[in-house]
């Protein structure tokens, strides 16, 4: 079945990524805000607000700033919501209000060169969203250089494996509402428990264990190893397993995809 659906896949998948891309110009200003304003927020309210309650926390036996060490969290949070939402919400709304999906195979397209050129422009999405909180965090010289350019190949390499589990969300889900669930089931829980605003080495062993499995908890790792000026193994061991996620659920949300669509 897998080989079936990669024989489908050429390169005119582009086709759609352009379509995305030619309706995100219209619309950019309003995507450009949030990762513009988000670590401009975070780093005032814990820079000025926690410094007196937290001004350091200790990582892999060095003492640094707490706002050193949320800093790249966010950048990865970031790349999480880009993807993931865009492959959900936005895909779903394409799929079943607009019908897009629909007026996209009466072309020669295929379905897998569709949801492919979905998730390839949730992953772009996820580009951008790193590249514009990098260039403000840099502005409070959070982030060291030039290792902190390797965010964005991270990035979309997160993107991919985020994006690849939204679009199989997009394809189970009886309607829009559902998606609270994997939101609050799977979102909400990375999001607090990822070593994104506190070391892991604080919550009890078993916890830990668990965090590890986590996708935000590898992708915020490699992306506080990069902004620290570093490229060991940790991020090594992070794209290795976003590769992983990705090639399992990219299938996945080909095969859930053509289920739901081809009837």
């Amino acid at each position: 079945m897998s080989s079936f659906l990669f024989t489908q896949l050429s390169p005119r998948f582009t086709a759609i990524w352009l379509r995305n891309w030619t309706v995100y110009q219209r619309t950019w200003k309003i995507s450009f805000l949030p990762p513009l304003l988000e670590p401009i927020l975070y780093v005032a309210a814990f820079g000025i607000g926690f410094k007196g309650l937290i001004s350091s926390v200790e990582y892999q036996g060095h003492e640094i700033s707490y706002v050193s060490f949320i800093a790249p969290a966010l950048i990865a949070v970031s790349i999480m919501y880009s993807a993931f939402f865009e492959n959900t919400f936005s895909s779903y709304v394409r799929m079943y209000y607009q019908k897009t999906f629909d007026a996209m195979m009466a072309t020669p397209l295929s379905l897998e060169e569709i949801i492919t050129g979905e998730i390839m422009w949730g992953a772009t999405k996820s580009v951008i969203s790193a590249a514009i909180m990098l260039a403000v965090l840099s502005a409070f010289r959070l982030i060291h250089y030039p290792h902190g350019l390797l965010v964005l190949p991270l990035a979309f390499l997160g993107g991919l494996a985020f994006g690849s589990i939204g679009i199989v969300f997009t394809a189970i889900v009886q309607n829009i509402e559902m998606f609270n669930l994997p939101t609050f089931l799977f979102i909400t829980p990375m999001f607090l428990f990822s070593g994104t605003f506190f070391p892991l080495s604080t919550l009890p062993g078993w916890a830990q264990k668990a965090a590890l499995t986590m996708p935000l908890t590898q992708l915020s790792q490699a992306t506080r190893a990069l902004a620290f000026g570093s490229a060991g193994g940790v991020v090594w061991v992070a794209c290795a397993y976003l590769l992983v996620c990705s090639a399992i659920f990219f299938p996945l949300a080909l095969i859930l995809m053509r289920r739901r669509l081809i009837r």
